[in-house]
């Protein structure tokens, strides 16, 4: 009689088949984190420039406008 043969699994590829799965999962965060930095420094730009331009003053010697 012949003994069976032993099979040693040397690796498992389950991690490599879930790749797939959560890769387009990792993308969509990605780009949301993407888009919402990007609002949040166009905001921020548009808040200082708001500030430099309604400081108080209206550049015209008088209420009235240029004369």
């Amino acid at each position: 009689m012949t003994s069976a043969a032993q099979v040693v699994i040397l690796a498992d590829h389950s991690a490599l088949l879930a790749i797939p799965a959560f890769a387009p999962a990792i993308v969509v965060v990605a780009v949301v984190i993407w888009v919402a930095r990007r609002d949040r420094r166009l905001a921020a730009d548009e808040d200082a420039e708001d500030d430099r331009t309604h400081s108080g003053s209206t550049g015209f010697a008088d209420e009235d406008g240029p004369t």
